[in-house]
């Protein structure tokens, strides 16, 4: 069988694809960053631009430096990674940390693959063309789906929502610290350190 190396989807079409589907277009199309909704719609998320790239590649960093330095007893991801949300859809948060006991349970099969269930801390970093409508559903899927903790940080409007389970959702307007509280413990991200 033969695939082709690369997906073009007009935006004003809707397709859907099953689980089994879906898994076969991520890997024979890995330049481009798919998702999957609960209810079956392929989503294709075009490349960040260079600014969106700059300020999650700082996340990603103070979220590992805060693993190596602090002993945060998890594993943490990038936005490359695809989780398998309970709910049957696929997600690829901007960063992401999933605590070291739950990683440990999978088998190495399963760590190799979409990881099938959802991060216990997912941070997603709204960029200029993202709809914020659609983000703020995305994060409520993960809490929805089993995550303690979701941080949507908005640096256009320097904004951040913290997303908890059971809990309103809070936005605080240009934060100076934003905390791990218990489930990251000691993990504090400047976001000014993001997005000056």
């Amino acid at each position: 069988m033969t695939y082709s190396t690369s997906l073009e989807l007009p935006s004003e079409i809707l397709l859907y694809v099953t689980s089994e589907h879906f898994e076969i277009l991520a890997v024979v199309n890995r330049d481009l960053k798919l998702e999957r909704s609960s209810q079956g719609e392929l989503i294709v998320n075009p490349p960040t631009g260079g600014e969106t790239g700059y300020y999650n590649s700082k996340i990603v960093y103070f979220l590992v430096k805060w693993v190596q330095e602090e002993g945060g007893q998890g594993i943490t991801f990038d936005s490359s990674t695809g989780f398998k949300l309970p709910n049957g859809a696929y997600r690829s948060p901007d960063a992401a940390w999933i605590q070291q006991k739950r990683w440990q349970n999978l088998t190495v099969q399963q760590q190799k693959g979409f990881v099938p269930l959802c991060p216990d801390f997912v941070i997603e970093l709204r960029s200029e063309s993202d709809n914020l409508a659609k983000l703020q559903g995305k994060m409520q899927e993960y809490l929805d789906n089993g995550a303690q903790l979701g941080w949507l940080i908005d640096p256009l409007n320097r904004k951040v929502a913290i997303y908890r389970p059971f809990t309103q959702v809070e936005i605080l307007d240009n934060p100076s610290t934003l905390s791990g509280e218990n489930l990251l413990l000691n993990f504090v991200l400047k976001p000014q350190k993001i997005w000056d």
